[in-house]
């Protein structure tokens, strides 16, 4: 059997052209670049994505028959299935190529990794066969060897972070340090898994944690706290699981790994909120401007007896007055939130509320309950105001 031939493409976009009159390859990709242009935004333009790399160069056949043209064009793109989906459902949209009508119709996307997929397979064999005739090895390890060995080839791309193919269509996905992390989850039959890749998290990672029920699977060591501290200041995170004490993901078995993931704890059951304080406590006010708090401070007191709350960005603009009762419902409507001065008593749901919107100041006029405080929130109330201003 042929070795596949090296290709960046995960997907091959197969579209057939009917042209009513005669017109020539140049004519076709050209109109294909013309009439797209500027239909799905510049960040999805074909020439742009053709000049970095995500989609190849477009082949075309013609054959002319009986004064019309018919053509296969052939897109191969590295985007993921609902981008590739997109520029295939774009090429529809042409009605003309040169001075000729014509239409165009998708046959079919193929999934390159499928040849792929089945190469290593009808391999897998081949090397099965010559290890059989040499000796017979116990059967079950040849069929996880081979099982492993395609799972490994199914390791996908998120925004160029490694991840499985299961991404977009799970509910749930874990999120682990390294690309080591994700192929051995891959190999043990997990595939709704992404990596951070690196120091800082990336963007893709944290819109992702949004929409998704996200598990954070990390090292069972001190950079896997130190990871779970970067992930909980600014992403979304539902759970939390941890490998053994001083074992990192990616050496860990098909048990551990499964086992692992059955004792995954929700976020605010983890060693995550370190500062407890009631309303007794003293010292909990990071150190912030004396204008800052005077500003607070008579927000505060324009609020008292209104039973609202103001929403404040880091500039100390009010963004808006909202019932307190509506907070959690509305809060999503708002970016960058640095502030929630409102006229009421602090709970712990308010303060969970806020952790998972990166919001970093409360102001309210007292406590409602004994309530635990992230290190990444100051917590200030009508006393500690008139205390240190």
């Amino acid at each position: 059997m042929a070795k596949l031939a090296q290709n960046f493409a995960k997907y091959l976009i197969h579209a057939r052209l009917h042209a009513k009159g005669i017109v020539e390859k140049p004519d076709i990709i050209g109109a294909i670049f013309g009439q797209t242009e500027g239909l799905l935004g510049a960040d999805m333009d074909l020439r742009e994505l053709q000049r970095t790399g995500r989609i190849g160069r477009i082949e075309v056949d013609v054959n002319n028959s009986k004064g019309k043209s018919y053509a296969d064009i052939y897109i191969p793109s590295s985007l993921d299935a609902s981008e590739t989906s997109l520029i295939a459902a774009s090429m529809e949209t042409i009605d003309k190529v040169g001075p000729c009508d014509a239409e165009i119709e998708i046959a079919k996307v193929n999934d390159v990794r499928t040849q792929k997929r089945k190469y290593v397979i009808e391999r897998a064999k081949e090397i099965l066969k010559g290890m059989m005739d040499e000796g017979m090895p116990d059967t079950q390890k040849l069929s996880e060897m081979i099982k492993e060995s395609v799972r490994s080839w199914e390791l996908s791309s998120y925004y160029g972070l490694p991840s499985g193919p299961d991404i977009l269509e799970s509910d749930e996905i874990i999120i682990v340090e390294g690309r080591a992390d994700v192929i051995n989850l891959l190999k043990n039959g997990i595939r709704n898994v992404m990596a951070i890749e690196g120091s800082k998290i990336p963007d893709p990672v944290i819109d992702i944690t949004k929409q998704k029920t996200i598990i954070a699977f990390l090292d069972g060591d001190r950079g896997g706290d130190l990871d779970l501290k970067k992930l909980l200041l600014v992403a979304d995170i539902d759970y939390v699981a941890r490998a053994e004490e001083g074992k990192e993901v990616e050496e860990l078995t098909k048990k551990e790994i499964f086992k692992a993931l059955r004792e995954k704890t929700p976020v605010y059951s983890e060693a995550v909120l370190t500062k407890e304080a009631a309303a007794t406590d003293e010292g909990v006010i990071e150190e912030i401007s004396r204008d800052a708090k005077q500003h607070f401070g008579s927000l505060l007191e324009e609020l008292t007896g209104s039973r609202a709350a103001y929403i404040v960005d880091k500039s100390m603009k009010v963004l808006a007055k909202i019932p307190l009762s509506e907070i959690s419902a509305v809060i999503d409507d708002y970016r960058n939130v640095y502030a929630i001065v409102f006229d009421g008593k602090i709970s712990q749901d308010i303060i969970e509320m806020s952790l998972q919107k990166n919001i970093p100041y409360l102001v309210a006029t007292d406590y409602k309950e004994k309530i635990t405080v992230p290190e990444s929130m100051t917590v200030i109330t009508q006393k500690d105001l008139e205390q240190q201003v």
